[in-house]
């Protein structure tokens, strides 16, 4: 198969490799689309080392491993592969764990949702072939993709650090103001999305250029608003305030998307001090200019591979379930909203040249060039790498 190996000057390698085998827990699958992330071009630059950096998965069941009874070759999924393990996604076959891959719709919701979606964005099909069955598959494969990694870091900073918010299926009858830093990114546009299913609100967001993609994810109605951080951190922060007395004088929760250039500052000039919480997402940072008094944590979306970031609950109680199984429910809601209509995913910018793509793509995440966009991989447009055929 092929693969693309990232350098840690983001010069990427194809190069071939064997097909990857499954773990008895494992899920083999072949990659039509992959994912990017900002952690892709981070981890070789800073690691020094050379490496097949995507997480981000959408294809085809390839082969499964004997524990895996979820899943079978040919079904249609998207999955949240391992950070820093063999097998990422950046090649025609990946490898994940079965708990962190999900179920992607049928063909036959196809249609519908695509056009939906297509139609809110403003966008006709780029070709009228990709109106076929297999088109539509294909397109939202490509939407699929977008989901895994930031998704779930959305979903563990919202209900597994922030601690007192409403789960999606008990959603909150009270205002629950929420400050989202970085709300155009992908993380914080599924935070978004998220707070809106367990009807938290008012939404405090804060965005810059893509403050237009914000406005078709939050609800006006409820109070929420968009700040953009552009015009300095001294009228952002005035901004801020004045949507806090506006939502009932004092916010409690803040999802740090950014968790630099001032983000984490400003937003804790205006969360309360005394019962105030901030998750961020970036490791090992120095945060020590957030008080003391306001309670902090950062947010690793690879604890739901390895349970080794315990929520303060498990570490108490001894409890068996932790951040695994929260991912393992969380991946199956998103495929269930999904299905239904009600969860969508990041928009897209389809990378021409499949894995050769990847160097230029890793390199406009690197100079934020990226706004309220997913840079995605079809990886059958590779040279040399087997077509993606429909069954």
């Amino acid at each position: 198969m092929k693969e693309a190996i990232v350098q840690p000057d983001l010069n990427v390698e194809i190069i071939d490799s064997e097909i990857p085998v499954p773990k008895d827990d494992e899920v083999v699958i072949k990659v039509v689309v992959s994912g990017s992330n900002p952690k892709d071009w981070k981890r070789p630059v800073m690691s020094k080392k050379a490496m097949n950096s995507g997480d981000d998965i959408a294809g085809i069941v390839h082969q499964v491993g004997r524990n895996v009874y979820e899943f079978k070759p040919g079904d249609r999924v998207a999955s949240f592969h391992q950070m820093m393990s063999r097998g990422g996604s950046f090649a025609e076959y990946a490898v994940s764990w079965a708990h962190t891959t999900f179920h992607i719709p049928k063909e036959t919701s196809f249609e519908g949702w695509f056009l939906l979606h297509r139609i809110h964005l403003g966008q006709a099909p780029r070709k009228l072939t990709e109106m076929t069955n297999s088109g539509l598959i294909r397109v939202f494969m490509v939407e699929a993709a977008t989901i895994p990694l930031a998704a779930m870091t959305a979903a563990m900073g919202l209900y597994q650090r922030l601690q007192g918010l409403s789960l999606p299926w008990h959603p909150t009858t009270k205002p629950d103001p929420l400050i989202v830093y970085g709300a155009a990114s992908a993380v914080g546009a599924y935070t978004i999305k998220l707070a809106q299913l367990s009807n938290i609100h008012p939404l405090i967001c804060v965005a810059g250029r893509g403050t237009q993609f914000v406005e078709t994810i939050i609800n006006k109605d409820k109070g929420d608003v968009i700040l953009d951080y552009r015009g300095g951190d001294d009228k952002l922060v005035a901004n801020m305030k004045t949507a806090i007395e506006n939502a009932g004088g004092k916010v409690e929760y803040a999802f740090d998307a950014v968790s630099e250039h001032g983000s984490y500052e400003n937003i804790c000039k205006v969360l309360d001090h005394e019962t105030g919480q901030i998750t961020l997402v970036l490791p090992g940072k120095d945060y020590s200019a957030i008080p003391s008094s306001i309670k902090q944590t950062t947010t690793m979306v690879g604890a739901v591979h390895a349970d080794m970031d315990q929520n303060e609950f498990q570490k108490e109680t001894g409890s068996p379930t932790g951040n695994t199984d929260f991912g393992y429910v969380m991946f199956r809601l998103f495929s269930r909203g999904l299905s239904q209509g009600w969860f969508r995913g990041h928009p897209h910018e389809v990378v021409p040249g499949g894995l050769a793509g990847i160097s230029g793509a890793l390199q406009s995440l690197k100079d934020g060039k990226a706004s309220a966009v997913k840079y995605v991989f079809r990886i059958d447009e590779t040279a040399g790498a087997e077509r993606y055929r429909t069954n």
